[in-house]
């Protein structure tokens, strides 16, 4: 039987994220409202980056007809508009679906626009356990058909508009990709999936022996997937990883930390779009662990962010 990962130090950790480890709040949803709370404190410290060559707006995109967002009063946004654009990006915040919005996602987004040249569309999704699945997957729809369909008027291209997220948010990007596709909905040029939550099973090698990792551990996954899901069984739209055909879909940036549960499921999600025929850049952050990157001093973690931005120019610019 291989040994699981001890909860002290992980051989191989980042030194300078081993250095922030006493630093780490433990993952928990057992108190959701409490949670959201201390998420938006810890989020509320990050710095922000020199907003001045941006314009932001907060936006409520009207509720779709035919979805069961129709029975909210819509979605909120916020739009980052830099100087110059190559595209959008409809970008979802992380959180295990049940914390977070565009407020504590506001460091991330505007960075992400800035280094991007992006028009960033961060959604305010609805959150677990008051509006489980598939209230936030219907949200982010929405916003996509929005932002496809008011292109002239928010200045973006409408071949020309990306997904993605971070976590729960990649999972969402994910979904909405596979939505899209099954739906005939607006085209998506690229799918950016920063560690996706993909697969509610947990039934890979790193699930089983990371259970004790820094802030993702095995509990604080499992009360989120329980949360998202509530009463309804796993689809593939709230768990993509049980999707079977993966053909179709936009070409997609995978990244993936060391020390995360759920990295396996990110590697072979991305193998699978592979043998798909899909276009992806996959890469494995050594020494790294769930949402690691917000450690913004580490030189890891500016690499990463480098990345994830450089991979969306590209993508724009092809």
């Amino acid at each position: 039987m291989t040994p699981k990962v001890p909860a002290g130090r992980m051989n191989g950790m980042d030194p300078e994220l081993e250095a922030f480890l006493p630093f780490v709040p433990q993952g928990d949803l057992s108190d959701p409202l409490a949670s959201r709370r201390a998420y938006a404190e810890v989020a509320s410290a990050r710095p922000l980056p020199d907003l001045s060559d941006l314009e932001v707006e907060d936006r409520t995109v009207p509720a779709a007809s035919d979805t069961a967002a129709s029975t909210a009063p819509g979605v909120p946004v916020r739009l980052y508009r830099p100087r110059r654009t190559r595209g959008a990006l409809v970008w979802m915040h992380g959180g295990g679906w049940a914390m977070g919005d565009v407020d504590t996602e506001h460091p991330w987004a505007a960075r992400i626009a800035l280094d991007a040249d992006l028009v960033v569309i961060s959604v305010g999704y609805r959150l677990a356990p008051e509006a489980p699945f598939p209230a936030a997957m219907d949200d982010v729809y929405t916003v996509l058909n929005w932002a496809a369909e008011n292109a002239a008027e928010l200045g973006i291209d409408p071949d020309r508009i990306a997904v993605g997220g971070h976590s729960a948010g990649a999972n969402l990007a994910a979904a909405v990709s596979l939505r899209a596709r099954d739906e005939q909905g607006p085209p998506i040029r690229f799918q950016l999936l920063n560690e996706p939550s993909l697969d509610d099973r947990q039934e890979s090698w790193s699930a089983r022996n990371f259970t004790d990792t820094p802030w993702a551990t095995r509990k604080l996954l499992t009360q989120a997937w329980q949360l998202y899901l509530g009463a309804v069984p796993a689809t593939v739209y709230a768990a993509p990883a049980r999707a079977t055909d993966l053909s179709g879909l936009p070409p997609a940036y995978i990244a993936t930390a060391e020390f995360d549960p759920s990295r396996d499921e990110q590697i072979d999600y991305a193998l699978r779009l592979l043998q798909a025929g899909v276009s992806v850049e996959l890469h494995q952050w050594p020494g790294t662990f769930h949402g690691s990157q917000a450690v913004l001093s580490a030189e890891v973690s500016q690499r990463q962010v480098a990345e994830l931005t450089g991979a969306l120019r590209r993508a724009m610019a092809a």
